[in-house]
């Protein structure tokens, strides 16, 4: 995603509309594309300060350099490796030369003597050449600028230009208000895919509808009447890519924003449909919400059992929400159990999880919960929960739930 200083968004009336590039404008936008992504590719293998300084020397006049800096930024952030390359750490390194050059006269010929030392020390206790340009270079390859681009995935320029749109349209969610989501009726598995990414970034969400009509779903903003975070509003953006995989969708966004020369609150409005020509780069699908849910079904295919675990479960439609348990489990005589997997939450999370779980109407659900959780500072007590309940630490035990399946 773009950095505030990135975005570009002109407002008429109360309509914000973000700035977008013509990706079909072969001697504009697809030219200037062209253009970073070469610069990219010939600064594999150089530290960041030169490429930067490439960067810049190509902004010059350029009135367009906010668009240029975006689309560099997009870049630099999702094609592009940098690493740290020095023989040793370098906060390590430098404390070898320190102390070493301590006990010398600072002058060039010390300064070559003292290297060479340290040169022919690491060479043995690294077992392989060390030169002196390694040191040199090695000592301050920590800082930010001299950090190499060590792999450049080269995108075609169509992809970063769709990359930049998606991005703009995401900036505006960083600091709404309110987001109001309607899902028309579309293929279950998009529905369960766009619940999955709103439970994986934890947004506070308001559901309303059901699988054959249809979803209402209304999101609360970083910027709504709780304390504004720009932590929040990242992940409320990144909700957006996951929605373009919906077929049929409309999104509502307001937004109040201070007047840059007024200093006064402004209302503004925003809206999108599932035919605004974005690009998702999200996979169609996710396999697993977490790790903790990825370890726990690759220990399942070890066990020696008839339960089998499938990851495909309906929506359980309950007040205001939707839950979508993380597994079911299915047993040859036909009983079958839904499997919720509650690891690293906030309060917030753990108070409407146990609110779905009282409210969901189903007398087959198995909760596992990490022992981590502070559960009394959540508000969250265990009186009338209609589940059988199995507690782990750092990793849930396959036969910890066999075992619990086991008592029925």
């Amino acid at each position: 995603m773009l950095k505030s200083d990135h975005l570009i968004h002109r407002q008429n009336g109360e309509s914000i509309i973000p700035k977008q590039l013509l990706v079909e404008d072969t001697n504009g936008a697809i030219t200037l594309a062209n253009e970073l992504i070469s610069c990219f590719e010939q600064s594999v293998g150089k530290p960041q300060k030169e490429l930067d300084r490439a960067l810049s020397e190509k902004e010059a006049d350029n009135t367009d350099y906010r668009i240029q800096r975006g689309l560099a930024h997009l870049l630099k952030n999702n094609f592009s490796t940098f690493e740290i390359i020095s023989p040793l750490e370098p906060q390590t390194l430098r404390q070898r030369v320190f102390s070493k050059a301590a006990n010398t006269i600072p002058t060039p010929h010390h300064r070559q003597a003292t290297l060479e030392t340290l040169a022919n020390e690491l060479t043995t206790e690294l077992k392989r050449t060390v030169f002196i340009s390694e040191i040199e270079q090695g000592l301050y390859a920590d800082l930010q600028e001299n950090r190499i681009l060590t792999q450049f995935e080269t995108p075609a320029p169509e992809t970063l230009l769709h990359r930049y749109n998606l991005s703009q349209v995401q900036g505006i969610l960083y600091r709404a208000t309110l987001i109001e989501i309607n899902a028309h009726r579309n293929v279950p598995g998009q529905y369960k895919l766009l619940f999955r990414y709103l439970k994986l970034f934890q947004l506070m969400a308001y559901i309303e509808g059901d699988a054959d009509h249809g979803f209402t779903i209304t999101i609360d903003g970083p910027a709504s009447v709780f304390k504004s975070s720009t932590r929040y509003g990242l992940a409320l953006a990144k909700l957006l890519p996951a929605l373009l995989h919906v077929s049929r969708w409309e999104l509502k966004v307001i937004i109040e924003q201070r007047d840059r020369y007024s200093k006064a609150l402004r209302q503004g409005r925003f809206s999108l449909d599932s035919h605004c020509g974005l690009v998702s780069h999200y996979p169609p699908g996710k396999p697993y919400d977490s790790l903790l849910e990825e370890s726990f079904a690759k220990r399942w295919e070890k066990e020696k059992t008839q339960w089998q675990l499938e990851r495909e479960v309906d929506l359980i439609p309950i007040p205001g929400s939707v839950m979508i348990p993380d597994f079911r489990l299915v047993h040859p005589n036909g009983n079958e159990f839904l499997l919720e997997i509650i690891g690293y939450w906030r309060p917030e999370y753990l108070r409407k999880k146990f609110y779905q779980v009282r409210n969901s109407q189903v007398d087959n659900l198995i909760l596992a919960i990490s022992e981590r959780l502070n559960l009394d500072k959540a508000g969250v007590n265990f009186d009338n929960v209609p589940a059988k309940l199995v507690w782990f630490k750092d990793k849930l035990s396959p036969k910890a739930v066999l075992a619990v399946l086991a008592e029925d």
